[in-house]
């Protein structure tokens, strides 16, 4: 029995739901005429098996798996698995293997996981950054098992420091009623809104006029994360009349500064100057914090927190079944005092 004509590079997926599916493809016939196997990966589900069994199908993976070096995975990787993340993740990813660069010539299946904790031990670098190189091992770690590389993944034993506390502090009760005390000053109207709206600094000051519904009452915006992009924030009562004042003045943003949006660096002038006069120390970010506070602190509803914040819910049943109109989100916002 033969194979017809081409019939060995194409992979087949088999098993069922009792034991992980297998995606293999047929590379030669014994003396039987029965087909010889060689496994290409593994899948938990059907599914995921499938889109594995698609991508080899379209773009077979070609390696001597007891031989593929580190370098060679992280290659196959960024042109397989890559492009399949966010851009900010991706780059993180990217940026963390010249850390692991150094094993780059090693077989992947020979490194072991305190070779990978070495990589994060003497970085040199802060949390974040021992974090993404945990983070691209296990990433590295999952795509050798799913191509059987390797049968255990030992990134599951690396460790990175932990995030240290955050050293924000929210304003207090006192501190607010001193900034209502200036509103009528220059751009004291931009930290009001911060402090009842929860917007980060780059996501106000990029606010277009277009974003603003007054007839709705809400202003639309966000960026950083999937869950933050385009999220819309009823406008506190409290804060009504400083955006409806800002609306009336020239320039297409809501905040512009000599018809133009307001850069970063010269909002950041105008902020330092409140603060010395008001004998404060907080950042812009602070402001957010204080919105979350004060939220929780008025017993807002956990699913509408995480909407205006631009937060995905922990639990599953906020996540996926919690569903919040604009009138419970403004109901929210109201408890700000």
């Amino acid at each position: 029995m033969r194979a017809p004509n081409g019939f060995g590079t194409v992979a087949r997926l088999s098993g069922n739901r009792r034991r992980p599916f297998i995606i293999k493809k047929v590379t030669g016939w014994n003396d039987k005429g029965h087909p010889i196997y060689e496994i290409i990966g593994y899948a938990a589900t059907r599914e995921e098996g499938l889109i594995i069994l698609s991508e080899y199908n379209r773009d077979p993976w070609d390696v001597d798996r007891a031989k593929i070096t580190l370098q060679q995975l992280f290659d196959l990787w960024k042109e397989k698995k890559a492009p399949k993340l966010g851009a900010s993740n991706r780059a993180s990813m990217t940026s963390a293997y010249k850390y692991c660069a150094p094993l780059g010539n090693k077989p992947y299946k020979q490194i072991r996981s305190y070779q990978m904790q070495e990589t994060i031990d003497t970085c040199g670098k802060s949390y974040s950054t021992q974090a993404a190189i945990k983070n691209l091992w296990g990433h590295l770690d999952r795509f050798a098992l799913e191509m059987d590389i390797i049968n255990r993944c030992f990134s599951d034993l690396l460790t990175s420091d932990p995030v240290p506390p955050t050293q924000k502090q929210p304003f207090t009760d006192d501190e607010v009623n001193t900034v209502w005390k200036h509103q009528n000053e220059p751009w004291v109207d931009s930290v009001l809104v911060f402090l009842y709206s929860g917007w980060r600094i780059s996501e106000l000051l990029s606010m277009k006029k277009s974003d603003v519904d007054l007839q709705a009452g809400t202003m639309k915006g966000g960026t950083k994360t999937k869950a933050g992009k385009d999220r819309v924030v009823p406008i506190h009562s409290k804060i009504r009349p400083l955006v409806e004042r800002r609306m009336n003045e020239p320039g297409s943003y809501l905040f512009s500064y000599n018809g133009k949006q307001c850069s970063q660096s010269q909002y950041r002038l105008f902020w330092a100057d409140f603060m010395k006069a008001w004998g404060m120390d907080h950042t812009p970010h602070e402001c957010r914090h204080t919105f979350r506070t004060r939220l929780d602190r008025a017993g807002a509803n956990q699913k509408c927190c995480d909407l205006l914040m631009g937060h995905v819910s922990k639990d599953t049943g906020n996540r996926v079944y919690n569903h919040k109109t604009l009138d419970e989100l403004k109901a929210a916002v109201e408890l700000v005092e």
